[in-house]
């Protein structure tokens, strides 16, 4: 897809113009990263989708020291995140700022906002919930897929960016047909107990910080005191997130 559909298209769903553009930016890196569940196949879903505003704003609501909260107010994940992300740019915190995301999904690849703050010289890790779609075998759904995403900054240039799925499968990847529904269990096969626990915690711990109900997201911001990625890198092992 190129840029003038796709932003075409999300300015036919409503979107101003730099709300299309940052999206589009969003799933174009997705894309580009081989990550094709949350790439240009994203558009089509969204197209598919209501619940969100396109003309929403999202809300600091709340604002303190290492703290802050961002209502959704009706406007997509991905928008909500971007607007925190931004003003952790804009006023980087001194040591280290909690954000709570209130009313915010989809939240897309998080591994896209870990690498803009560690890019700029911040170690981030970022996590967000989603609807029930991880369950032990023959259980009940009770968890999202819940990704967990680190971003850490480097002086050769390039941050280490981790970003994981507790699924087998991406839930992305079921909307782009590249993979069916059933292949959306727990990773780990036999071991499959492990990534449902990290599903799990993680589903509580974004829960138990956002007010409001559904899905939320919460963002870690901080200052780096050490540099430790050079260093990794120097055992000539590829990193996450490093080119392939």
């Amino acid at each position: 897809m190129q840029p003038e559909e796709g932003l075409a298209r999300l300015q036919a769903l409503g979107f101003g113009d730099a709300d299309a553009q940052a999206l589009w930016e969003h799933f174009d890196d997705a894309e580009q990263r081989g990550k094709l569940g949350h790439g240009y196949s994203r558009i089509v879903w969204l197209e598919s989708q209501s619940g969100f505003d396109p003309a929403a704003t999202p809300r600091r609501v709340e604002e303190a020291e290492g703290f802050e909260r961002w209502d959704g107010n009706g406007a997509i994940g991905y928008l909500v995140l971007e607007a925190a992300v931004k003003r952790a740019l804009e006023s980087p915190p001194e040591q280290a700022r909690l954000v709570v995301c209130d009313r915010t999904f989809p939240t897309g690849m998080l591994g896209y906002y870990a690498r803009i703050l560690a890019s700029q010289g911040r170690v981030a890790l970022v996590t967000a919930t989603s609807p029930a779609r991880l369950g032990p075998p023959g259980g009940p759904k009770v968890a999202g897929t819940n990704p967990l995403a680190i971003g850490v900054p480097s002086s050769d240039g390039e941050p280490l960016v981790a970003d994981v799925s507790m699924g087998a499968v991406t839930w992305g990847d079921v909307i782009a047909r590249l993979r069916s529904e059933d292949e959306l269990v727990p990773f780990g096969g036999e071991q499959w107990h492990k990534a449902f626990a990290l599903a799990v915690g993680l589903q509580a711990f974004v829960d138990a910080l956002h007010s409001e109900p559904g899905h939320g997201a919460v963002m870690l911001v901080a200052q780096p005191e050490a540099d430790p990625v050079p260093a990794l890198r120097g055992t000539g092992i590829r990193l996450p997130g490093d080119p392939k």
